[in-house]
């Protein structure tokens, strides 16, 4: 080989990966809805979750991926351990697709429509109308599948570059003397695992064997426990992502790596046999790209319904190995925003959060007008400072999420978040201050407290009606509530300006207390406040 063919090989390896990246993202985008559908329908049935983690890694083309979002889910406490076995499995039955794809360039025929299953032939066309749909197309649908077709394409495009560069290798009796040390399966175990675990991507590892196979000198006894280790290398991402989470979240990455560790030794003992007892003859026969791409499937087929029996055992080894119980999730994961459609649909419920804990704030306040006591004012502050860090971990996965390639749906999600979480935050921040009125009024020597309480009482109860109607309005995006709640809070806020008009006046008058006016006003304004942020976020809902 030249050194022209070793530059072709690693520049389609670039390719590759970069096809394999851009297919990936575009396929993730127009699957965004879907994948978020299908995660809100799993249950602790691990057939349920094999099924649904074979869609996924379909749709997202990359199992490693999926892995580090799962790591993710269940970081944030949206997923349990036991609900991701099955996705796991899953996933590793779902990357196999790109082994086939990539086997239909071995395709040999002269007949015209078979070659047309040729990668290499339909793959320029694809490349073609991916570009017009990019560049011409004004719905972002049609430019998500632009890039899907371009990417596939490009991916393509690597995938013959390598063979063509690693077709002189046929020539060379250094290389045939090469592969006779592979013949030792732990050494191609540990080879697949290698190179899959420094490229990141199994998909990408088996393309570049199916493009060695080409030379006609990888054989099936070679391959097979190549093909092995290759499954166990695709952990080193999901292993990578693991750092700095929740124990529980760990076990995630514990569960992917036993999963394929185990399912590996026992190919390794059934290969064991067939060659040193059996001594299976068709282990030395010539493997094809297609014969690669139907291994690699039935492996991890089998592999799956070998273990499913056992996903229980899965979940207690790796409690076993990650003893350490800890409850610790992270409010907000950025490991979810792989995936644009899951991280605004989860940061949305993350938001209904805010929104229970600033009215949580607000009520408590508004109880100490009638029960007033210093630990439940303690309360209060603790709860404005967790919404303020909420705030904070939401907008701050916002800005990172916007700044990714978002969909027309998603950026409008995104600034009605923005935009509602100030509200939010003001919210809470004049529970504060409901709090701080209410102390002047409990103070001792204000000889009106029951005076002004039985003024301020009907308010508080318009009020906390109006903040469980917009948790409520929030939380299940109703917009009839949310009418609703404009509705009340343009009464309360007219009944508030009326109450100051007459208190006003009695003032004037010379009938009422300089002192209770002022607490009067100071906390009427605050509840104002409490209801026109409430009238914003409902009419966000609109």
């Amino acid at each position: 080989m030249s050194l022209y063919n070793y530059i072709s090989v690693i520049g389609g390896l670039a390719f590759f990966l970069f096809g394999m990246t851009i297919l990936s993202s575009g396929l993730r985008k127009i699957a965004g809805d879907r994948l978020e559908n299908v995660l809100q329908k799993m249950t602790d049935h691990p057939l349920k979750g094999l099924i649904f983690g074979a869609m996924i890694t379909i749709a997202m083309q990359s199992s490693s991926a999926l892995t580090v979002m799962l790591v993710g889910l269940v970081n944030s406490g949206i997923m349990t351990l036991a609900q991701t076995v099955g996705i796991i499995m899953g996933s590793n039955i779902g990357t196999t697709l790109t082994a086939w794809i990539l086997s239909l360039s071995g395709v040999k025929t002269d007949n015209v429509l078979l070659l047309m299953l040729k990668p290499e032939y339909f793959a320029p066309v694809l490349a073609l109308v991916g570009v017009v749909f990019i560049m011409g197309g004004k719905e972002q649908k049609r430019k998500n599948l632009g890039y899907v077709l371009v990417g596939f394409a490009i991916l393509m495009h690597g995938m013959e570059m390598m063979s063509d560069s690693l077709s002189p290798l046929a020539e060379m009796p250094e290389f045939t003397s090469i592969l006779t040390a592979f013949k030792n399966p732990l050494l191609g175990v540990l080879i697949g695992m290698a190179f899959t675990g420094i490229i990141q991507s199994s998909a990408a590892s088996v393309g570049v064997l199916q493009a060695l196979s080409i030379t006609g000198h990888i054989s099936y006894g070679v391959a097979i426990p190549i093909i092995m280790g290759q499954n166990i290398g695709t952990c080193v991402t999901a292993l990578i992502s693991s750092v700095g989470v929740s124990k529980n979240a760990k076990r995630v990455s514990v569960i992917h790596v036993s999963f394929n560790v185990i399912g590996t030794m026992i190919g390794l003992i059934v290969y064991l046999i067939c060659e040193r007892v059996v001594q299976l003859s068709a282990l030395d026969e010539i493997i094809t790209p297609f014969a690669i791409a139907g291994f690699h499937s039935v492996f991890n087929v089998v592999t799956t319904l070998v273990l499913l029996p056992f996903t229980k055992q899965l979940v207690y080894l790796a409690e076993h190995l990650i003893k350490e119980d800890d409850t610790e999730t992270a409010f907000l994961d950025k490991r979810l925003l792989i995936s644009p459609a899951i991280a605004a649909t989860e940061c949305r419920k993350k938001t209904g959060i805010v929104m229970r804990k600033a009215s949580e704030g607000v009520l408590k306040a508004m109880h100490l007008l009638e029960i007033y006591d210093k630990t439940s004012r303690d309360e209060i502050r603790e709860l404005e400072n967790n919404v303020d860090d909420m705030v904070e971990a939401c907008n701050q996965f916002l800005i990172q999420l916007s700044a990714g390639e978002v969909s027309k749906k998603e950026s409008v999600m995104i600034a009605n978040m923005l935009h509602v979480l100030g509200d939010m935050e003001r919210i809470s921040d004049y529970s504060l201050n409901l709090s701080a009125a209410t102390k002047k009024i409990n103070r001792d020597g204000f000889d009106n407290k029951s005076e002004v309480s039985s003024l301020l009482s009907p308010i508080n109860k318009e009020l906390e009606k109006i903040l469980k109607l917009t948790v409520n309005a929030y939380e299940n995006s109703d917009t009839r509530i949310a009418r609703d709640i404009i509705e009340k809070a343009d009464e309360l806020v007219q009944r508030i300006k009326k109450i100051k008009k007459l208190d006003l006046k009695s003032l004037r008058n010379g009938d009422g207390s300089a002192e209770s006016s002022v607490y009067i006003s100071d906390y009427l304004s605050v509840c104002r406040r409490i209801a026109e942020h409430s009238q914003n976020i409902a009419e966000s809902l609109i």
